[in-house]
């Protein structure tokens, strides 16, 4: 009998980590690598929010907290949902957990019972299956295609439903497509859901504030308010104000399910960081001009990288609305042989070929459900972007 608990074998380390990880590794080593895996900004927090933070632990704000979060902080939650989407939450239906993450986590084991199933569309962000799996879920995996610009149809939604599914997932913008969905995409897909009430909806808005070209966003709650009673909102300060390590997210909810998961977090975590809190509470009270600054850089890159991807033999490479990935095909890749002689048979050998030999680390796209593809973060110094899209050009031109 093993030592290690069964349920550990439904779930697999994160891909993306691990090839970040890998990246660096490699860079310890001395070789010249470019990494394009990691889903961080590489702007630094801003310095308001650092001089919060440095104010918190100056005046003693070094204690636990409420395990949902501050009181403040939870306010200051509850005024952003309303000040960027409309949403009326209540600071009691608001949680502060550590990291996204921990949301996902504390509402899919607050909720899910052995066999229940949750819709997952694909491409998707690695840890949405295997949070399900852990929770003794059944991950529905549901393809979105390029033509569609990688966004789940009405109909594909209506097909996966049955009367096992518990939750449908929702990320938009998306990790890894940049695919962003409009009050217009969302309008259908919320027609569909209001026929199956016993279906719960996990909206993913982490990138919401990342978008491009004067796109406008949308998220479930807004488009159909009769929803509210079953639909979890999710976001955080991750992406948006450049706060990947300070380990904050948070999400508004029907009060029942809020306590669930505040019950949960009480016996796993408990508070997040009462310092993190505190740089949160800046982040999302205070001003937001620099946002706008941070999405037209991104937008530049993104420009950048469609264009010098697009001119790479054997790929081709949408142009997303939002986040800071692209998610292209290297089809025309497939089947052919690098200069030290691998066969690039599927997307992973195509992606680890391309850090061996070019030293460019980026994510194959099986690793977010979709095979064929892979992705790009442009969250990186617009030099080493051109440098990285040519090692890609120069690496694909070389297969025969």
């Amino acid at each position: 009998m093993s030592f290690i608990a069964d349920r550990l074998n439904k779930i697999s380390p994160s891909q993306t980590i691990a090839i970040s990880a890998k990246a660096r590794a490699l860079k310890a080593e001395g070789r010249d690598i470019i990494s394009l895996s990691a889903g961080e900004p590489d702007f630094d927090t801003p310095a308001s929010i650092k001089a919060a933070a440095i104010k918190a632990i100056e005046t003693g704000q070094t204690k636990y907290t409420d395990v949902a979060g501050t009181p403040a902080l939870r306010a200051a939650v509850a005024e952003r949902f309303r000040l960027d989407s409309g949403l009326d939450y209540k600071p009691e239906e608001i949680i502060v957990s550590t990291g996204g993450k921990q949301v996902i986590y504390n509402a899919m084991v607050a909720t899910i019972n052995k066999g229940d199933e949750a819709i997952i569309p694909a491409p998707c962000w690695v840890s949405y299956p295997d949070i399900v799996a852990l929770a003794d879920g059944i991950p529905v995996i549901v393809p979105c295609h390029a033509k569609n610009g990688f966004k789940l149809t009405a109909e594909d939604l209506e097909a996966a439903i049955t009367p096992k599914t518990k939750w449908f997932f929702l990320n938009s913008p998306c990790n890894p497509t940049g695919a962003t969905y409009s009050a217009e995409d969302l309008r259908p897909l919320c027609d569909v859901l209001l026929k199956h009430p016993h279906v719960w909806i996990f909206t993913d808005d982490i990138y919401d504030k990342l978008v491009y070209d004067g796109f406008k966003p949308a998220t479930i709650v807004q488009v159909e308010p009769r929803l509210r009673d079953r639909t979890v909102t999710m976001n955080g300060v991750s992406k948006a104000y450049a706060m990947t390590g300070w380990r904050i997210g948070f999400s508004g909810a029907p009060l029942e399910l809020t306590r669930a998961m505040n019950k949960l977090q009480g016996q796993s975590t408990s508070n997040p960081c009462s310092i993190a809190q505190a740089a949160a509470l800046e982040a999302v009270s205070g001003p937001q001009d620099f946002i706008g600054t941070m999405c037209e850089t991104y937008r530049e890159r993104r420009d950048l990288v469609v264009s010098m991807l697009n001119q790479a033999s054997g790929i081709t490479c949408g142009r997303p609305e939002g986040a800071f990935y692209v998610f292209p095909s290297m089809s025309g890749c497939l089947g052919k042989r690098t200069q030290k002689g691998v066969i690039i048979d599927r997307d992973e050998a195509f992606v680890t070929a391309l850090l061996d030999e070019e030293g460019v680390a980026a994510v194959h796209g099986s690793a977010f459900m979709f095979a064929g593809h892979f992705r790009v973060s442009y969250a990186t110094d617009t030099e080493s972007l051109r440098e990285a899209c040519t090692r890609i050009q120069r690496f694909c031109a070389s297969l025969s």
